[in-house]
């Protein structure tokens, strides 16, 4: 493990001050950096290595002094963030490496700082679900790196290989590794494209595909115990189930566009929306099972049409979120009570919708209109050519065989 010491050098010139240097020591091989800080032979503690702040000398000397202390405090630390970060990589690395660290430009335009600006801009200009996304990452990658600043020139392959072992011990799945991998990189090229750094590849030996996911479908026969499961025992229970049940009514409607969903959206007969995620307008035939769930969660006074936002004058974004969180875990809890082999979420309802249309030999082509595709390509082709009275026939069939 490489070590810093800090060293002084005095002056052969008599009553001039000497030199302070930081002498680095890796693998046998020593290198010595100049702090640019001068002091006299009396003001340097050689066996404590530190600054002699003597009582009685003239004050302007002694906050020149007092600043040097801070300084060589916050450049140690500095120092041995970049050496921790480099050890808990388990690969090699050079003394060279840890000095071109060191002794690149000022750390104040580091990598987290400008992460958290480009974060803050997102949300300025309505981009909140890139921002969160990214926020997510960053915190996941700071409490690797540890507090303080990352300079750009530290985000290199090595970093980035630690972090994705770090991720992986912990048990988190390569899809999730990934995400977090994608959005840095994200963030990492955003800095080069502004010219804050030069393309150095970081994220190259890691892993930033996508995974072929574990099954989230759950068969129809499971779909109709979730229906019939008597909850009336437990009011947040019964709520989470009828928003899983509502979801899949409505072709697997995602947990975000339930909640933004208005009583406006209604009419005649047809539900419309766009998709949060896509922008995608889509269009869904009023059915019974739908009504039922509505009717049984009346809103009077609410622009809403489900209880999901709940106060128009708090921010809409924080409650559907606190909502999803809350729903999830009661839907976890109804999962192990029927005994599922996967957590059963909100998202599983969307999964299943897809598989069961599958399974009844629905076109993949009517599916993907029906949950609005988010593939351009795919979106394009389907728009073109389908009739919604297609997708509401399919949504029918379903429904009428529960």
């Amino acid at each position: 493990m490489a070590s810093v010491k800090i060293k002084f050098r005095a002056s052969t010139v008599e009553m001039r001050e000497g030199k302070l240097y930081y002498q680095v020591i890796h693998n046998r091989q020593v290198r010595q950096i100049n702090t640019g800080y001068r002091l006299f032979p009396e003001e340097w503690d050689a066996v404590r290595s530190k600054v002699v702040l003597s009582p009685g000398i003239e004050k302007q000397r002694s906050d020149y002094l007092f600043a040097i202390q801070q300084a060589l405090a916050k450049e140690r630390d500095r120092f041995d963030g970049i050496i921790a970060r480099f050890e808990r990589s388990g690969i090699p690395y050079t003394i060279d490496r840890v000095l071109a660290c060191f002794t690149s430009r000022s750390a104040a335009g580091g990598f987290f700082t400008f992460a958290r600006q480009l974060v803050r801009e997102l949300r300025q200009i309505g981009k909140r679900r890139i921002a969160e996304t990214y926020t997510t990452s960053l915190n996941s990658f700071q409490r690797y790196c540890g507090e303080g600043e990352l300079l750009f020139e530290e985000v290199d392959s090595t970093l980035m290989m630690g972090y994705e072992s770090q991720l992986r011990a912990t048990g988190i799945c390569p899809n999730s590794t990934s995400f977090y991998m994608r959005n840095l990189r994200a963030i990492y090229n955003r800095a080069v494209e502004r010219g804050l750094t030069a393309q150095r590849n970081p994220f190259k030996h890691v892993y930033t595909g996508v995974d072929k996911t574990v099954k989230r479908a759950v068969p129809l026969q499971v779909i109709r115990r979730i229906r019939d499961m008597d909850l009336s025992f437990d009011a947040d229970m019964e709520y989470a189930r009828d928003l899983f049940l509502f979801s899949f009514y409505t072709r697997g409607m995602s947990f975000v566009d339930m909640a933004y969903l208005k009583k406006r959206d209604l009419q005649g007969g047809v539900l419309t929306y766009r998709r949060q995620k896509t922008g995608q307008r889509l269009f869904i035939k009023w059915e019974r099972q739908m009504e039922e769930i509505v009717a049984k969660y009346d809103t009077p006074g609410s622009p809403y049409l489900l209880p999901i936002i709940r106060d128009t004058q708090q921010e809409e974004r924080r409650q559907y979120q606190n909502a999803g969180h809350f729903v999830n875990r009661r839907l976890k809890r109804i999962g192990e009570k029927l005994g599922l082999a996967i957590p059963l979420t909100s998202y599983v309802a969307r999964h299943a919708w897809a598989s069961i249309a599958k399974s009844k030999n629905i076109p993949i082509s009517t599916i993907s209109e029906a949950m609005g595709h988010d593939s351009e390509a795919t979106t394009r082709i389907y728009l073109a050519s389908l009739d919604t009275s297609v997708v509401d026939r399919a949504n029918r069939l379903i429904l009428k065989s529960l």
